[in-house]
């Protein structure tokens, strides 16, 4: 042997010690702690990742060595307790941060908030779309003072999340087991939120609950995914368990406009029903009820439909989907009766408080995406009454004004029914500058429906007569409110609004998906970009 190559063996070896010692740190808990998740039927996070990853894309791992032999008071705590890197998910280079369950539960220690903290930067200064895989007890409290106060501390992680969506970086988080105390604002303001059957999001624990205030209450009921899901409206997606919760975050991905079409699903794909279908849901007079994921089965790609908080504010369903390819968001008016688990039964056709607020976080996240958005306007307006006005209707309506009012991404909105009121605006009516606005012949524009008007009229007229400050002969009445009734009628009829250019197009029901993914096409082309010039002029 040389002596170069005997000078060369120490490095050989410290090489080889390091890389071993990495593996090890990769083990996590070890085989004890990931029998445990498994038995809960959940992946450890190393797994999680692998899944979530494109076949055979390489995974550049960040902070390994965090918190290596540093907290041996407390025993190991490898990795920090927290796996964090960059990977290609759905072809987009992604930052994954998960936390690791099979190390103490996946607590935060100091050093598992400045890797977190660390990897928010990369991804903030490489514009890097961030993946969440969150499943940790929150502050390991024995050291909460070194954890919890400081300008770098725990907080910096929500302030970070605050302004990299500002920033318009989306931000996924799949809440894959606990979820708790300071640790649950990290989903709340990410873009889209997942969660899991048997996950747990809430502020405090049961134990907790019960020691500050003496309820008792079990953690479905206080923070499940149901519950999530159904009452509080704070999860997007619910899912029934790692796999589909991690496939659901591909297609997500997918939806943004880095992906390539080696993911998406392949251009000219066949909606799931026929054009002709809508002709047997949609009635002439505005009166029948219908299933909106009827009618987008008839303009959507197959099997392309994603809703976004299927089970919360369901007068409106809101969705992602592809129309010839293309993603898009959806916001479409609801026409069936549903019930709810707080209000219970909500007509189909109007905008609840729940459903606003729904519509406006969609519309958001929509923007953050760069997703063209389709209105599909069948509505009567906003809900009414004093349960209405206490639940904050004006306040949720004025909210999903302001969204679609700002959105900058291209809308396209359709009138398959009535536009009745402020639901036309607040689902993107002419005022709201939609790319384009297109209408079904079956369609109705107006403040308010004919009878409504014709009832409401008579009503001021009666009580202007009631108090003498007009006499109207016997019938008069009735015949005003005909009258209104008629004129009213003749102004909702859709070539009355083609006429004043309330629309671009009124077109054929069957043909809207074919109408579509042509203007889709002229929609996302590039922006024009200005410059101040003039050619050369004569001086």
């Amino acid at each position: 042997m040389s002596s170069r190559t005997a000078r060369a063996e120490p490095l050989r070896d410290r090489c080889d010690k390091i890389r071993a010692e990495e593996e090890q740190l990769r083990e996590g808990g070890g085989k004890a702690g990931q029998e445990r998740q498994h038995k809960l039927g959940r992946l450890v996070a190393r797994e999680r990742i692998a899944r979530l990853l494109d076949r055979d894309a390489k995974f550049f791992e960040i902070g390994l060595w965090a918190a290596y032999k540093m907290y041996e008071q407390w025993g190991r705590v490898p990795a920090a307790g927290a796996v964090a890197g960059i990977g290609n998910v759905a072809n987009v280079p992604c930052m994954i941060v998960a936390n690791d369950a099979t190390v103490k539960a996946g607590a935060f220690f100091p050093q598992t908030v400045k890797k977190l903290i660390r990897a928010q930067r990369i991804a903030f200064e490489s514009n890097l779309p961030l993946i969440y895989l969150v499943d940790s007890a929150g502050v390991f409290l024995p050291m909460q003072d070194e954890i919890f106060p400081d300008e770098d501390d725990f907080g910096r992680i929500f302030r970070n999340n605050s302004v990299i969506s500002a920033a318009g970086i989306p931000q996924f988080a799949a809440i894959m087991g606990n979820c708790v105390a300071g640790g649950a604002y990290l989903p709340v303001l990410c873009d889209k939120i997942l969660m899991t059957e048997g996950s747990g999001l809430y502020l405090a624990g049961p134990s907790l609950v019960k020691a500050a205030i003496g309820q008792i209450v079990d953690q479905e009921e206080l923070g499940g995914a149901k519950m999530h899901s159904e009452i509080s409206g704070t999860v997007d997606f619910y899912e029934k368990n790692d796999e589909e919760c991690l496939e659901k975050l591909r297609s997500l991905v997918a939806l943004l406009p880095e992906a390539n079409g080696k993911y998406a699903t392949p251009r000219g794909k066949d909606a799931a029903k026929p054009g002709d279908a809508l002709y047997d849901l949609i009635g002439l007079d505005g009166h029948k009820n219908y299933d909106a994921r009827d009618l987008l089965a008839t303009i959507i790609d197959a099997d392309s439909l994603d809703e976004y908080k299927a089970d919360y504010g369901k007068t409106l369903v809101t969705a992602y989907a592809r129309v010839g390819g293309r993603p898009v968001g959806i916001v479409a008016s609801q026409r069936l009766q549903v019930r709810t688990k707080t209000e219970g039964i909500q007509m189909g056709g109007v905008i609840y408080s729940d459903s606003a607020d729904k519509a406006a976080r969609f519309v958001m996240d929509c923007n953050q995406a760069g997703l063209p958005i389709l209105f599909f306007q069948d509505v009567t307006g906003f809900m009414v009454g004093k349960a209405a006005e206490q639940s904050g209707i004006i306040r949720s309506g004025a909210k999903l004004v302001n969204a679609v009012s700002n959105s900058i991404v291209p809308k396209i909105t359709i009138v398959v029914g009535g536009s009745f009121g402020a639901g036309n605006y607040a689902l993107c009516g002419k005022a709201y500058d939609p790319r384009f606005i297109l209408a079904w012949p079956n369609a109705r524009y107006a403040v308010m429906g004919a009878a409504q008007a014709s009832d409401t009229v008579f009503s001021i007229l009666a009580r202007a007569k009631e108090r003498g400050d007009k006499k109207a002969a016997p019938g008069e009445l009735e015949e005003l409110r005909a009258k209104v009734k008629a004129s009213y009628e003749e102004q909702t009829d859709i070539r009355y609004g083609a006429a004043r250019g309330w629309i671009d197009a009124i077109i054929q029901p069957h043909e809207t998906r074919d109408v579509l993914t042509g203007l889709l096409r002229y929609v996302s082309r590039p922006p024009a970009k200005g410059r101040f010039h003039t050619g050369v002029i004569q001086v």
